[in-house]
Formats: structure tokens, sequence, C-alpha cells
């Protein structure tokens, strides 16, 4: 008898990022980063503005700048390299086994065509319904996503709708082919604190009821901790850590995360007079890096730090159920 037949299996991942590199002339802004998320999981990519989280989101879908491209590595979405499958068969999955929501539901809705007909559009895109039954699939999708009186709803424009009610609208024509994957970039963006919360659990009730991957891009700390499983954390293009959020809240291990934790608002200092902790220095360009791009701004740095570029190593593999940390390899244990 097998001995480890008894052992739990690992759900196979929906996406697996591996070694991706996103180049633009002269320059690359994505550096061999790896991760994967598995069926009804969330992975938040979390870093400062500019560090490639959503450059990364978009290389997935190959939505990159006419001066981008993907230099290296493999997206892998069940069992299909993304980076270098055919234009044709790449429409088929967009909207369909993965979806995004883009960061400015304002700008993202055409202002001259009803929502209905907007959500319409991505239905028929993918499935073939009769004009009756797509109404009403998307005055159930409306209804999902909790807008109000969806049959009048669904005739309306953008500008009928506030913030709050147009994010709503993204989540349906996001969820309207039931995708596999949903890629949530800055979804609560320009949404106040209780519009932002509400967004948030919607897509977990979404994300569960589909039983969807999701791949949340956010700085809100607050929310990865509530609603993520996992969070890899970008500086200067890289992952420079990966863990179970549980493990990363508690014990962080690269220099960089614990900096973003201890400037971050946590629940014991929002009505206190602590003063937040600041990383000091400014986010340089790494273009051209010899060694870590953090090495500037790192409190630990060491000669080797400037000289030779980190790896990742694990940490803690044997005793983390939900996975294991990987962050920088010159980090003493």
């Amino acid at each position: 008898m097998n001995k480890h037949a008894s052992l739990p299996q690992r759900p196979f991942p929906v996406l697996e990022v591996l070694d991706l590199q996103v180049a633009f002339p002269g320059n690359v802004a994505v550096k061999g980063i790896t991760f994967a998320i598995e069926e009804g999981k969330t992975v938040a990519l979390v870093g400062e503005s500019g560090c490639g989280k959503s450059l990364t989101a978009f290389s997935i879908l190959r939505l990159l700048p006419p001066n981008a491209s993907i230099s290296g590595g493999q997206v892998v979405f069940d069992g299909i390299d993304l980076a270098t499958v055919s234009s044709r068969k790449l429409r088929e999955i967009r909207g369909k086994g993965i979806s995004m929501i883009l960061q400015e539901p304002m700008t993202s809705l055409n202002p001259v065509l009803t929502i209905g007909a907007q959500i319409a559009e991505i239905i028929r895109r993918h499935e073939r319904l009769s004009r009756s039954k797509t109404r009403a699939r998307v005055i159930e999708l409306l209804d999902l996503v909790g807008i109000p009186d969806p049959q009048r709803r669904y005739d309306q424009f953008p500008h009928n709708f506030s913030g709050g009610m147009r994010q709503r609208v993204m989540i349906a024509m996001a969820v309207a082919c039931n995708p596999r994957l949903l890629i949530a970039d800055e979804p609560t963006t320009a949404l106040d604190v209780t519009i932002q919360a509400q967004v948030m659990e919607l897509l977990n009730r979404l994300r569960r009821q589909l039983s969807m991957a999701m791949l949340l891009i956010t700085h809100d700390l607050g929310a990865v901790a509530q609603w993520a499983d996992r969070v890899a954390v970008m500086y200067a293009g890289r992952i420079v850590e990966q863990a179970s959020v549980k493990d990363f809240f508690r014990a962080a291990k690269h220099p960089y995360s614990r900096g973003l934790l201890s400037s971050s608002v946590s629940d014991d200092a929002h009505y206190t007079r602590v003063r937040l902790n600041e990383i000091q220095g400014s986010v340089a360009s790494a273009a051209g890096e010899v060694g870590c791009a953090f090495a500037p701004r790192c409190p630990q740095v060491v000669p080797t730090c400037r000289a030779t570029p980190p790896e990742l190593r694990t940490f803690d593999r044997a005793t983390t159920r939900t996975g294991w940390s990987i962050a920088c390899s010159q980090i003493p244990v």
C-alpha cells in the first residue's frame, strides 16, 4: 500500500506565472516573477506604485502597451501558455476563462451605451443566447451584484450610476461568463471607505459562489489581511517575498515587507496617537541595477546586497500548512 495515498493533494493551480519578464526598449520592467493561484483562492499582489503590479496583470492577458512585450517566462492557464498562444485563442480566453476589473469604473464604461448593452456584448461574444435570454441573463447579473431594480437599470447609462454602482456593473461584466480567474486591479480605487468594504465583500462572495481564483492587486494591506489567502510583495519589478497571509502578518521576512507593515494603519492605531513609520528614501529606477534594488533604502543592508542580486529562499516549509514563505536569501534566519 502506498503510504502517501491518504495524504491530501494540493489543488492544481488555475494560473502559474513562471519566471515572467516584461520588457520595454532598453529596460526590463518585470524581472522573472513566479507565483501560482489555486481554484477558489485569492492571491494579493502588493507594493508601491510603479513596482510592476498592474503591468504583471496586463501581461497575463497580453494587454501590454505597444512598446512592451513578454521577453521571457510562461503564463500557464489551464495548461495553456498565454505568453505564446495564438491571438485567436487568447480572445476566446479573455472574458470567459479570465476576466479583469480595471481600477477606474468612472472611465472604463462607454458613456454612450446603456449598462445592459455593455454587459450583453460580453455574453454574446462568448455564448450563443437569444436576445431575450441574454437580457434575462444581464438582469440576473445586475441582481447578483446588488444593483436594485435591475429591469429598469438595464436601460440606463453610466452617468445614471454612482461610483460604487458603476464598480458593481464592472464586476457584473467580469463574472458574466463565469470565469475561472478574476483579476481585480485596485477594485476600490476612488470609492469611499464604506463602499470599498461593500465591493470587497461582493467580490469575496462571488469568488466563493463561482469557485473562482482571484488575483487582487492592491495597496490596502487591511484588505489583504481580510480577503486574501496568500500575498506576494513586489519591489522594482521583482517579487521579494511570498507567504500565506497568516505567516506574512505574523512574521514578514523581507525588510521591505516589514516596512510596508509598519507604515500601514492597523486596527490598534486607528484612534491613537501612534506615529506611523516610513520607509526611508524613494523608489529608484531599477534599470541597470547591479545588486538588490532595495539596498539604498534597506535598514539591514550589507555589502553583499549592493553587489549580488538576492535569490529567494524558503522559510518554515515544514511548519506552514497553507504554503511557505520565500524571501531574500541574504536575510538571516
